[in-house]
């Protein structure tokens, strides 16, 4: 099936669309008891999740991911620092560098946003690690600090909010009523997310916490920072208005054929108090960072599109050294990519 018009396809309002599809947001639980059903109450929470978002970028569009479906594949390598080995045991963060597949992409299911389009930020990041004897980890994160929910249950409320909301649908909106009874939500899409000049000069942020163990046993939490070495750069709102459709998707290929691209990865540690199951919750940027390494990227696959029908990013696929914490959301992801996944490849 050829993508939706752009025109058909967005048709739901920025505010709301932004705040609704973004690399996580596959959380859908129960409808709010004003809102539309998103899909037939016998399928399970995973296929629904899937539905909702199709219907929102007006598919499914075959062979294409339900979420973040537009992007771009490199590879390289990742060499990690010293003081990786102080926070975790993780092989990935030890002494010999490793080679890595990444995937940039646009928010949303369309798979043809123009990538400037405010509804095509947040942008991902999903960078996987390939270990020796067949072993990968991954890790996958969006390029805002922070989440518009805590939980499935107050995800599924938005995303049903924005389903019953029309443009002839009464005021105040459904959209606007959960709005208004839920500040973060609010402030989330109020968030600045102005175009990146290229995927090479945007900040990715790890929404959920993770547990790291070095090998005196010491275990400490914190969330991935993955900072580019060329510094976070944006477009002016006129400069976006002038970027072709595809520019992210074509500058990155060309940048790396004059040299690679290097971001810094790190890991911002919490502090006593600061949530750890609560991706609406920014800890202060005062929170000490530990560098992990270097990630090197190198050349864009020459079958992009290929690559991505296949490749299935888990950030729960993890090694030794590094345990999920009991976000309720990052249990739920993973579950929700394999259902898309699925349909994307035809199984």
């Amino acid at each position: 099936m050829a993508p939706a018009p752009i025109d058909a396809s967005l048709r739901k309002s920025s505010l709301a669309f932004a705040a609704a599809l973004v690399l996580c947001c596959a959380h859908l639980a129960h409808a709010a008891e004003t809102a539309e059903p998103a899909a037939a109450p016998t399928k399970s929470l995973p296929e629904q999740i899937v539905d909702t978002l199709d219907v929102l970028s007006s598919g499914p569009h075959a062979g294409y991911r339900a979420n973040h479906a537009k992007g771009v594949v490199v590879t390289g390598h990742f060499v990690p620092s010293r003081s990786a080995r102080s926070l975790t045991v993780a092989p990935q963060f030890q002494s010999q560098k490793v080679p890595v597949i990444v995937r940039f992409s646009d928010t949303t299911g369309v798979p043809n946003i123009p990538d400037a389009n405010s509804n095509a930020s947040p942008h991902g990041i999903a960078i996987r690690f390939e270990l020796p004897k067949g072993v990968n980890t991954d890790i996958v994160s969006l390029s805002t600090n922070g989440f518009p929910a805590a939980t499935p249950e107050e995800f599924a409320a938005l995303l049903s909010a924005i389903a019953a909301t029309h443009a002839d649908t009464p005021k105040p909106t459904p959209i606007e009523q959960f709005l208004g009874a839920h500040p973060k939500a609010l402030a989330f899409v109020k968030m600045p997310k102005p175009a990146p000049v290229s995927f090479a000069n945007l900040t990715f942020y790890g929404l959920n916490a993770f547990k790291f163990t070095n090998q005196a046993g010491t275990t400490r939490y914190g969330r991935y920072r993955i900072i580019p070495l060329a510094g976070d750069k944006r477009l002016s709102e006129e400069q976006a208005k002038g970027m072709p459709p595809n520019y992210l998707m074509d500058e990155l290929p060309a940048r790396l054929a004059k040299g690679p691209v290097k971001f810094r990865l790190a890991v911002q540690l919490a502090e006593p108090g600061d949530p750890l199951n609560d991706g609406t919750e920014v800890w202060p940027d005062e929170r000490k960072q530990i560098e992990l390494g270097t990630l090197v990227l190198e050349k864009a696959v020459p079958d992009s599109a290929a690559q991505e029908k296949q490749l299935a990013f888990n950030p729960l696929l993890l090694t030794d050294g590094i345990a999920p914490s009991d976000d309720p959301v990052l249990q739920f992801r993973p579950i929700v990519y394999a259902v898309s996944y699925g349909r994307r490849v035809g199984k």
